[in-house]
């Protein structure tokens, strides 16, 4: 869902916020080099108007809401000159005249939220001028009979340079290339002038480049002695938003390296020996899984090795934490255990033994919010262990220091296709670093998956100084849209959805990654997803070095912002993402185990795993008792077809499909294959599952019980069809002192302790106040309270539970269908008892070991008996993996052939299998 980032403010040296400017909706360079661009000519002039409400969608076609007027016209300026002055334009140099017109049935579908605008068609005879007037400044105009000015606006252009260039610009090289000869490319359709500049060493100079007209790419071509030296671009092009001809100093949103924080771009080559670790080239991956066999577990680099004692000082928090020696050999055998002999790897490596497929990354790309140089870095300088459990001076003390320090989730670009430098032993090791992090954890047998946001830029100081008003999404008025945090981009525009492409392609075949999940996708079309899919698909081995088709694709499907109910374009959403096989994250099962919704001004509303089966904790919110048996049903319909993989056409017991089981207006069921649900109760946003059942159960609970209910919930998602989603973490009781919105709340409340004598990071203090503070009158008590701070038995049991749900998931095909019609087939829901979920797998014909897999979630705090007419008559016993389980109580699951019963104790999860 969408969360609440940064929105200005970063470290010494990053990217600062610019000021927008009013009614424009660009985003002028502040001067700041390390924002991505600076100004550094600027032919000033007041612009009329102060808005953007014409959109030139084509060569042909101007829509415009401009009111009556006898002439309708586009004013243009080559110099940026026309300016508002006496009620009237002044400086105008030439007009393109419009007529009146009407849109085409061809072109109302491409611009559904413009439909009901007035079109205008360009008069015949200007039609020549076009290309032209593009480069300059260009204002819609209307005038009466009298010739008085009764409307000007400035004018939106994404549409027109997409129908002019984009054919041939989709099919040109950008950026630094290297086949024949040293090749730098940008697309500046707009620009009157591009050149280049080079840095260093000991000399700087500056290249002409040359434009063509046909795609709008400026090239230029030099020796390989280029070669390590910085760069940037100087595209001297008509801005809107400084309003005037502007020389903006730009990087290169092609790049592929930049100096620290990010100030010049870098020529370099990745096939260079010094940018591979090594053994690089000889990579031994995991096998491939396919999605709905696929186990992820989400980790910040960051906190992956921030408190781990078992890594060197200098390593922690970088990539190199992956393993004990930087340079090791990819190479090498994935079962030899002596790379990387730390806590977290040795981890990472029993989590591959136990079954676990994936690690998805949080954004290593690039962001704007930490500096890159550790000696810009301020951590904080408070004894925060040595504060109270419930005191509000460790998220004081965190704050103050928020800005500066090394901790930021990162979703926040700003190069899409460079590796951050903050994770890096030092800034200009990014590249060979993140390169063996990723054979780290391939040799740990981990494939990796790496977390992407092209939806939004953390300011537009990278890629608007190019071609203005182009990359961004503006509003109908013109100004900025920013519903996902920031400035969004636009990748229904040709060269923004083609950036997107091109930088997965990179990310995929030059460091290998298996896989991007695609942070608020819903924000892109599903076109632009599909032209991912199709380039990763086209990637082999034998010419890219990778097999492009066993890389997953899956993201945030969520439906809202200006986009929302596809009111630009058929949008990357859900729904719309069926028989696809691009994953999207499923909300139905995670808020009905979990009880409530993200947004809850009560924080201790029950669900199925919280309670609401039968363990009340008399919050006014959970209702009357006949309310709670009621949401107690409709959460298990939830999960029933959650557990079907979030499939649309199957049939529930109750004789309703899974698109008829209603969700908050939208169909439960919305898949066509179960791999296209990726199932979770906790990820990075919002509260850890230990949190929320911290605030949900009765504060009584025994830790015990605790550690029961958050297997029990862990295992909805592991023992459910399609691809099982876990927070790093959560198999060890994961707590963030109740921080719903960690992103910026630094090393001490995003803690990841793998050594359970310092706990699980609960009664870390109050939560930052920013995103929390509301629910602090919930929060105090119980962070105050010593029983819910679990012990290392606790945190043991909790771990050994996960461990072996993932040897059960990955024992059979039963949870790995695969397929709508065999989960239909074989997937069957038995009558249960309130509070209880069983499912029945018939494995006939699949499984060479089992007839059948049957697994009864109890939730409530009693044993259930569950009557099995499927199983009658055969012998069926406990999972061997649970049947030498680490729990005692799992152990005692029993079943009576003469009745055809299993009986499961309290708070627990049991798998039957039968011969």
């Amino acid at each position: 869902m969408p969360r609440r980032r940064r929105r200005g403010g970063s470290g010494p040296g990053r990217g600062r916020a610019a000021s927008p400017l009013p009614g424009w909706g660009i985003t002028k360079a502040d001067g700041n080099h390390e924002s991505g661009a600076k100004i550094l000519t600027h032919s000033s002039g007041e612009p009329p108007g102060g808005e953007a409400r014409a959109h030139w969608i084509d060569r042909g076609t101007v829509l415009w809401r401009a009111g009556p007027a006898a002439r309708h016209f586009l004013a243009l300026s080559a110099d940026g000159g026309i300016t508002w002055r006496d009620g009237d334009l002044r400086g105008v140099q030439e007009l393109i005249r419009l007529l009146p017109g009407t849109l085409s049935e061809e072109q109302r579908p491409a611009w559904p939220h413009l439909a009901a605008h007035p079109a205008f068609t360009v008069h015949p005879e200007d039609a020549g001028m076009v290309r032209e007037a593009l480069r300059g400044q260009v204002v819609a105009a209307a005038r009466d009979d009298s010739g008085a000015l009764v409307a000007a606006t400035g004018v939106q252009i994404p549409g027109v340079l997409d129908d002019l260039y984009a054919t041939r610009a989709l099919t040109e090289s950008l950026g630094p290339s290297s086949d024949t000869a040293l090749r730098l490319a940008v697309w500046a359709p707009t620009a009157r002038k591009v050149e280049l500049a080079l840095y260093g060493p000991g000399r700087s100079s500056v290249q002409p480049m040359r434009r063509d007209d046909e795609s709008g790419v400026w090239s230029v071509q030099g020796p390989p002695s280029w070669l390590g030296r910085e760069y940037t671009y100087l595209v001297t092009v008509y801005s809107p938003g400084a309003g005037g001809v502007v020389t903006n100093e730009v990087t290169d949103p092609y790049g592929l390296a930049v100096t620290p924080d990010g100030g010049r771009s870098r020529l370099v080559s990745l096939d260079a020996a010094a940018l591979k670790p090594p053994g690089w080239d000889r990579l031994v991956k995991p096998p491939p899984v396919p999605p709905h066999r696929a186990s992820i577990y989400e980790l910040h680099v960051r906190d992956f090795s921030a408190s781990d004692t078992t890594v060197p000082p200098a390593l922690r928090g970088t990539y190199a934490a992956f393993a004990d020696t930087p340079g090791g050999d990819p190479g090498g055998d994935p079962a030899d255990d002596t790379a990387g002999d730390t806590a977290g790897m040795r981890e990472l490596r029993a989590l591959a033994r136990d079954g676990l497929t994936h690690v998805q990354l949080l954004p290593v790309f690039d962001f704007a919010t930490v500096p890159e140089r550790r000696q810009d870095r301020t951590e904080p300088d408070c004894d925060l262990a040595a504060l109270p459990p419930d005191s509000e001076a460790q998220q004081e003390c965190v704050a103050r220091t928020a800005a500066r320090d090394s901790f930021n989730w990162g979703y926040d670009p700003l190069h899409y296709t460079v590796p951050e430098g903050s994770y890096a032993t030092g800034p200009d090791e990014r590249t060979r670093e993140l390169r063996a992090m990723v054979a780290g954890l391939n040799r740990a047998g981990l494939r990796v998956v790496m977390d992407v946001v092209y939806n939004h830029t953390h300011t537009t100081g990278v890629l608007d100084p190019i071609v203005p008003g182009y990359y961004h999404r503006l509003l109908d008025d013109g100004s900025l849209a920013t519903s996902t945090c920031c400035a969004n981009t636009a990748p229904e525009h040709a060269m923004m959805g083609r950036l997107v492409v091109d930088s997965i392609v990179t990310w995929a075949t030059q460091y290998k990654i298996d896989g991007f999940r695609f942070d608020l996708m819903g924000h892109h079309p599903k076109a632009n997803l599909l032209a991912v899919r199709r380039a990763l698909d086209a990637l082999t081995p034998e010419r890219d070095g990778v097999d492009g088709r066993s890389i997953l694709l899956y993201g945030e499907g969520w439906d809202f912002g200006e986009v929302a109910g596809g009111a630009r374009f058929e949008q990357a959403t859900q729904g719309n993402l069926a028989g696809t096989g691009i994953g999207t994250f499923t909300d139905r099962l995670r808020d009905a185990v979990r009880g409530g919704g993200p947004f809850d001004s009560d924080p201790r509303v029950q669900g199925f795993g919280s309670g609401l089966a039968g363990d009340p904790n008399g919050a006014p919110a959970n209702g009357t008792p006949s309310e709670r048996r009621a949401r107690l049903a409709y959460c298990a319909d939830l999960i029933r077809v959650g557990l079907t993989g979030n499939l649309a056409g199957y049939v529930l017991p109750s004789g309703r499909k899974g698109s008829e089981v209603g969700y908050h207006g939208s169909p439960a069921g919305y898949t066509a294959a179960p791999g296209e649900a990726v199932t979770y109760v906790d990820a990075h946003d919002n509260e850890t599952l230990f949190d929320a059942l911290a605030y949900k159960l009765p504060q009584e609970t025994p830790m015990a019980d605790r550690v029961r209910m958050q297997v029990l919930a862990l295992a909805t998602v592991l023992l459910a069809q399609g691809t099982a989603f876990v927070h790093a973490g959560s198999e060890r009781l994961r707590s963030k002192s109740f921080d719903r919105d960690s992103y910026d709340s630094g090393d001490w409340f995003n803690r990841l302790l793998w050594d359970c004598e310092r706990g699980n990071g609960f009664g870390a203090g109050l939560p930052p106040r920013a995103a929390n503070e509301a629910a602090w009158p919930y929060a105090r008590p119980l962070l105050a309270d010593p029983a819910l701070r679990p012990g290392c038995a606790d945190i043991g049991a909790a771990r050994a539970g996960f461990g072996e749900l993932l040897r059960i998931r990955t024992s059979s095909p039963a949870f790995a269908l695969g397929s709508a019609e065999e989960v239909g087939r074989r997937l069957t829901f038995p009558g249960s008892a309130e509070g209880v979920i069983t499912t029945h797998v018939d494995t006939e014909g699949l499984d060479p070991r089992w007839a059948s897999v049957t697994v009864v979630f109890n939730a409530t705090p009693s044993a259930q008996a569950q009557a099995l007419p499927e199983v009658a008559g055969r012998e069926v016993a406990l999972h061997p993996v649970q049947a030498a389980s680490e729990d005692p109580v799992v152990r005692e699951s029993s079943f009576d052939p003469a009745t055809g019963t299993v009986t499961v104790p309290a708070r627990t999860v049991a798998v039957f299998v039968s011969a």
